[in-house]
């Protein structure tokens, strides 16, 4: 997927910026679109404005809102639908209880979630979902958003415009790619690895 998007990217000239805007905030916005392609995408494109394809300065703005407004339109899903799910009766496993645990755990540990979920994948899309369903204060959401969304876009952007051409890098581009996106998920399975072991105890 990531290659194709690149092949359009570099075919479409002008609207290469378009694509890559809609990219970034549909995977940060809409919890159904956890598949697409975020940490390694922006790195790729940050290496393609390198070699003067695209303007780095641009896509810092344009992806940033992206992921920016993205978090804010899956949080505003969240806690539109979120408590009409919660509070259906035939449902045993979700009620008021758990949203009030949920609203309680995003007041207290909220802003850290929104920040450290940015840079890893799929979490980055649920977290601002669950925020909404629990409530989150609103401010304080856009307030970690907003640092969350720039500084992901920020790193990984010029982390690839700065080192996505140096020769070595550039030569094995399909393994640093690799690579990002098994870092990116290393947290979230060390975590699952580190809970499973809790309960066994």
């Amino acid at each position: 997927m990531l290659e194709l998007i690149l092949n359009i990217i570099q075919n479409y000239g002008a609207w290469a910026y378009s694509i890559l805007f809609l990219i970034i905030f549909a995977e940060t916005g809409f919890v159904v679109t956890p598949f697409l392609p975020g940490d390694s995408l922006v790195f790729a494109v940050g290496a393609l404005a390198a070699s003067g394809s695209l303007n780095v300065s641009w896509l810092f703005i344009l992806l940033g809102a992206a992921a920016v407004l993205g978090n804010v339109i899956n949080y505003q899903i969240g806690r539109f639908i979120g408590p009409k799910i919660f509070l259906k009766e035939n449902i045993r496993f979700l009620n008021k209880e758990y949203l009030e645990r949920t609203h309680q755990f995003y007041e207290k540990h909220g802003g850290k979630v929104i920040i450290i979920s940015r840079f890893v994948p799929i979490l980055r899309t649920f977290a601002p979902f669950v925020a909404g369903v629990g409530k989150m204060t609103y401010q304080r959401f856009l307030i970690y958003n907003l640092i969350g969304g720039i500084s992901w876009i920020g790193l990984f952007l010029f982390g690839g415009f700065y080192f996505g051409n140096i020769p070595l890098v550039k030569q094995n581009f399909s393994l640093v790619i690799l690579a990002i996106i098994l870092i990116s998920i290393l947290p979230a399975v060390l975590h699952s690895f580190r809970r499973r072991d809790s309960q066994k105890i």
